[in-house]
């Protein structure tokens, strides 16, 4: 995709916490998207219903039974051309809001194919090689989804209390990322 092509942002931002730190960073990306023209959507994760997947596998047969907020927010990152996947970091992962959306891609995610994806993570430690488990984690998704890549991390350290982020580069850092789609 030519790089001043409009594109489709999909912000998935899985903190539970309403204006925290990641919520901040993702706020940050997304307003340096759209000012480079692209069309931006941000999900709070904390706001929608995801159940656990059962592995009951019937969604391999057309759809899976459980009414929730899952499908439909799969269907947007089918549609988007970049997927911003963001979370605090709990003890050196994901979020359990992240994973349960992750774990019910089982049906489409052979779909999720040439994606852009960047990852936003803020965490507590004060040691940036913690991320380690992290992106792991996430490039363990990203490794299922056929021709996608990773475009950009932003990784913050040190950051706990609701507004530790005030002031961080990093916050113009998430601007320039999202920018420079």
């Amino acid at each position: 995709m030519p790089k001043n092509q409009e594109k489709t942002v999909l912000i998935i931002s899985s903190s539970p916490r309403k204006g925290g730190n990641t919520e901040r960073l993702c706020d940050s990306f997304a307003k340096g998207a759209k000012a480079a023209g692209h069309k931006v959507q941000k999900v709070r994760l904390a706001e929608k219903t995801i159940g656990f997947c059962t592995g009951c596998y019937a969604c391999q047969k057309g759809k899976c039974p459980q009414k929730d907020d899952a499908a439909r927010i799969l269907s947007k990152m089918l549609a988007a051309d970049v997927i911003v996947l963001s979370t605090p970091v709990y003890f050196y992962t994901m979020t359990a809001q992240l994973k349960a959306l992750i774990d019910r891609s089982v049906a489409v995610y052979p779909n999720i194919k040439n994606k852009t994806f960047c990852y936003i993570m803020a965490m507590a430690d004060t040691k940036k090689k913690m991320f380690k488990g992290t992106v792991e984690a996430l490039n363990g998704f990203l490794a299922c989804c056929e021709g996608s890549t990773v475009a950009g991390m932003i990784q913050v350290p040190g950051v706990y209390e609701k507004d530790d982020i005030l002031g961080n580069p990093a916050l113009d850092e998430a601007y320039e990322a999202g920018f420079r789609l």
